[in-house]
């Protein structure tokens, strides 16, 4: 072993008598350089964004969610209030109710959702912090509304525009023929916030006070649609789900941040998988050039393989040397990737070259996990591509 990997060291920073292995050489290796700067770029790069919309969903979705298992609406009982303050992992709880409306504006409509919410609903999320305009719901102001910047794009709303209000419809319950011109319920609103988020999240929500939700959709006074919670840091909201849903029972369903985006984390992880396929694809078409060096490198050190078989060593031997000296010239081309691939993530990191949007620089994190997998990947691709080129090696083709 120590003799083969010492040969391949000595062929690997040599330099042949060929100028076109060289060159073939040195191809080769900028193929294993470039390739793994751009598999972990693009791993970086998918880190990032999955980090930047799990921010936008702290906006959104809080960590665990009771809805009811059949219809819309539950009541907010003691023995339910009994089971939430008991808990131990709970910090903060927030009832919400929530209805698909008709929003109307001067001669503009639009469908979205009604978010009726109470006092400690920004507790739970951060909300808040993801207003662009105005401020945030205050139980003091009546009739007011925060809404998400595409319905204020859409509907040409003003913020704190005391001239038109924002009218909110809903169906009125009921069987039967139903009276064109008495169909809906309506409340007027005065739009004081504009919220930003993903697009999904920014085209559907009006935010009002829970009890106004109420009046609109004529529900008593402790019925609700959701329950919203916040944890302490410490518990895990699997456990905590599990839990709440055994001592709840089978009239509530309780779902956490991930089960209420499960389409969304679906998406994002098969796309990051199939980045990671095309990318490694793109490696292992890199690493031909790399057999085509070792096939080359071989076809020159014949003779000297020759003298090496009369010297006593065994074909096995041989064979290792250009096994080694495959994997080394990966390696060399890894490390050199490695280095290059994480400066590179580091100064977007740190001062934003590209950028999005005028004051967004495209979101990237350097993981370390990130780098073990790029590094397993070329380390085991290259393995296999030099142990392929070395498998040309028998006595019959060295003695020709």
């Amino acid at each position: 072993m120590k003799f083969s990997l010492y040969i391949a060291k000595r062929y690997l920073f040599s330099k042949s008598g060929t100028n076109a292995i060289n060159i073939i050489t040195f191809i080769a290796t900028f193929s294993v350089v470039v390739g793994t700067i751009a598999l972990f770029v693009v791993l970086s790069g998918f880190s990032g964004l999955r980090t930047f919309s799990d921010s936008l969903l702290e906006a959104s979705d809080p960590a665990i969610k009771i809805i009811p298992a059949k219809g819309k609406t539950f009541v907010y009982t003691e023995k339910l209030d009994e089971v939430i303050r008991s808990n131990k992992a709970i910090q903060v709880s927030s009832k919400v109710i929530e209805e698909r409306v008709s929003l109307k504006y001067k001669n503009k409509n639009h469908i979205a959702y009604i978010k009726g919410v109470d006092e400690l609903y920004n507790q739970i999320v951060t909300i808040d912090s993801s207003l662009t305009v105005g401020r945030w719901l205050d139980k003091e102001y009546r009739n007011t509304a925060v809404v998400g910047y595409g319905i204020f794009y859409k509907l040409s709303l003003g913020v704190l525009d005391f001239g038109e209000p924002l009218q909110i419809f809903v169906p009125k319950p009921g069987k039967g023929f139903i009276n064109p011109n008495n169909a809906f319920t309506s409340v007027s609103t005065q739009v004081i916030g504009v919220y930003s988020g993903s697009e999904e999240f920014q085209n559907k929500y009006v935010y009002t006070n829970i009890d106004l939700a109420r009046v609109l959709l004529n529900y008593s006074e402790n019925t609700v649609t959701g329950l919203e919670l916040k944890l302490k840091n410490s518990f895990n909201n699997d456990d905590v789900r599990d839990e709440l849903q055994n001592a709840l029972g089978s009239n509530y369903v309780v779902k956490t941040k991930k089960q209420l985006n499960a389409l969304y984390y679906k998406v994002v992880n098969t796309e990051n998988f199939i980045s990671y396929l095309i990318f490694t694809l793109i490696i292992i078409i890199a690493l031909f050039n790399v057999i085509g060096s070792i096939i080359m490198m071989i076809i020159d050190k014949r003779k000297n393989l020759k003298t090496l078989l009369s010297l006593g060593a065994s074909i096995k031997e041989v064979k290792n040397i250009f096994v080694y000296q495959g994997f080394l010239l990966v390696l060399v081309g890894m490390i050199f990737g490695l280095v290059l691939g994480i400066s590179l993530v580091l100064i977007q990191l740190h001062y934003g070259v590209f950028m999005i949007a005028y004051n967004l620089p495209y979101p990237v994190e350097f993981r370390w996990t990130n780098l073990l997998v790029v590094a397993t990947t070329i380390t085991i691709l290259g393995y296999v591509a030099a142990k392929i080129a070395s498998s040309r090696i028998s006595v019959k083709f060295i003695e020709k």
